[in-house]
């Protein structure tokens, strides 16, 4: 199964990780400890996505944040808010973010990582 493949990966870059199989087939990553640009309240934290059941045809889409993540300013930043995820534990904030550059045949588990890290580097 591609996904668990991917995961294997993922896990020898990022100890700790976790996947978590949910009712629709999807699957839910969590990653402790991401490193993340300045701008924020905090250098490190954990992220959670889901990978579709078609993944990675289906690419992953959105992604929360542990609770207590803000701008370094103390603000809420756009596009997020609560929205509940297959396995992700109440009160972690929700982005809206849809990647645009996402390759079935290339793409990964550790390039929604990038991914993620990029929409944290924009601070808004």
């Amino acid at each position: 199964m591609i996904v668990r493949r991917h995961f294997e990966a993922l896990l020898e870059k990022r100890p700790g990780a976790t996947l978590a199989a949910n009712d629709d087939q999807s699957h839910t990553i969590t990653v402790p400890d991401l490193q993340i640009p300045p701008g924020w309240n905090r250098d490190r934290v954990a992220v959670a996505f889901v990978a579709p059941a078609a993944y990675p045809v289906a690419q992953p889409d959105c992604f929360w944040a542990e609770p207590g993540l803000a701008l370094a300013h103390g603000g809420v930043p756009q596009n997020t808010g609560q929205n509940p995820g297959p396995n992700i534990a109440p009160g972690w904030l929700w982005f809206s973010w849809h990647p645009s550059n996402w390759d079935a045949n290339n793409s990964d588990m550790e390039t929604y990582l990038k991914i993620i890290r990029r929409r944290f580097a924009e601070q808004r």
